[in-house]
């Protein structure tokens, strides 16, 4: 069996379209997407808002789009995915998040799963792995869907790196759980890390391809996804094993990735993927690979938001509350969630943070990202800075 291999890269502004397409080759994709094969881009989006590190970067995802590009896949064979989430709309996050305009001006396909897209029974498109499942056939006893296309389609993942309150840190593994779970996907929060073992499960049989690229240009440590502390990193990081680069992620970050992401260790374990890092091959930056940028993670300094679910799912109001969620109560946990985090948190703590990170290089691309005129190797310039008065008024 062959090791799995994982792309670390150092990047810059100007240099990142060039860097992306070194880090994918460098991990082997054109050795599991095929061109002939539909391809997913699986964008992420944390928030509506943007926030550093939370939701895939513009320049991620059309790197990766140039790359391709560059490699031959025709354009026509790529879609960017996106997937529902009941606390965040992913019709105003492609906006905020400047990936829609990157899907136009190059011309693919925008697919949003909750829109005219057929979801067929999980039995009828994996048969018997599901009989491996470790706790989807006890959370949903009559069984559940996922979308019909992604059966037969590669998927390429574009998480950030960053901490989360569920899982401590959440990468590509997790960046699956919003393509394949419908709205009910709250109910496996308690099992949080066994669901996320058996979606990989899922993928390995649905996706003909798999691979992520993981954009470490800002990481976020904190109580992620969403209220963190964002840091300038310049790392890329590639890889078509799913637990490696989460590994590695988890790693950079400071964990341990077996000791103290769950998620990991059972993938590891039931050998869906490595995630050790002592046996996973580093190509690319190796120096910057072996960096500890010792986050504190997301338990330390949790919102009220992040305690009181913690409480709901694992704590002293498990027993109260968390039936609630099961039933038409549900949206009350939805409007709390939208009211602390966009109506309280954003405004009044997140906004400034924001802000001091438009002052980087990073933040700087990101708020002239429209304007800027890219020949698919980088850019000469950043832009000028940003016009603060401007964004609080956006």
């Amino acid at each position: 069996m062959n090791r799995s291999k994982v792309a670390v890269v150092r990047t810059t502004p100007e240099t990142y379209l060039a860097d992306v397409h070194r880090a994918m080759n460098l991990a082997g994709y054109q050795d599991v997407i095929k061109k002939e094969i539909d391809t997913a881009l699986k964008i992420n989006i944390s928030w509506h808002h943007f926030y550093p590190a939370c939701s895939t970067t513009p320049w991620q995802l059309e790197g990766v789009i140039e790359a391709m590009k560059k490699d031959g896949h025709p354009m026509e064979n790529l879609h960017a995915c996106h997937n529902r989430t009941v606390v965040v709309s992913a019709k105003k996050g492609e906006v905020l998040n400047k990936h829609l305009p990157i899907v136009l001006k190059h011309g693919l396909r925008n697919v949003h799963l909750y829109e005219n897209e057929p979801w067929i029974n999980v039995q009828d498109a994996v048969g018997d792995v599901a009989d491996k499942f470790l706790v989807l056939n006890q959370v949903y006893p009559k069984g559940f869907n996922i979308p019909r296309r992604f059966i037969g389609e590669n998927i390429i993942h574009l998480p950030t790196v960053k901490t989360h309150v569920f899982t401590t840190m959440t990468g590509a593994m997790k960046n699956a759980f919003g393509g394949l779970l419908n709205e009910k996907r709250h109910w496996t929060h308690e099992v949080i890390h066994e669901t996320l073992v058996d979606l990989l499960r899922i993928q390995k049989k649905i996706h003909p391809g798999i691979f992520a690229v993981m954009d470490g240009t800002f990481a976020g440590d904190g109580p992620g996804p969403r209220c963190m502390i964002p840091h300038v990193k310049n790392v890329i990081l590639a890889s078509a094993d799913q637990v490696a680069i989460d590994a590695i992620s988890a790693k950079l970050m400071g964990f341990s990735p077996l000791d103290d992401v769950k998620c990991i260790r059972l993938a590891t374990e039931a050998e869906l993927g490595c995630g050790d890092p002592k046996e996973i091959e580093i190509v690319g930056d190796a120096d910057a690979a072996e960096e500890n940028w010792n986050f504190v993670g997301p338990y330390q300094k949790m919102t009220f938001a992040s305690k009181m679910q913690h409480k709901i799912y694992w704590g002293g109001l498990k027993r109260p509350v968390e039936w609630s969620l099961k039933t038409w109560l549900a949206p009350w946990a939805y409007a709390a969630s939208i009211a602390y985090h966009d109506y309280y948190w954003y405004p009044f703590v997140g906004r400034d943070r924001v802000n001091e990170a438009l002052f980087s290089k990073w933040g700087r691309l990101f708020f002239n990202y429209e304007d800027v005129q890219n020949d698919g190797a980088g850019w000469p310039e950043v832009g000028p800075e940003p016009d603060l008065e401007l964004k609080k008024a956006g």
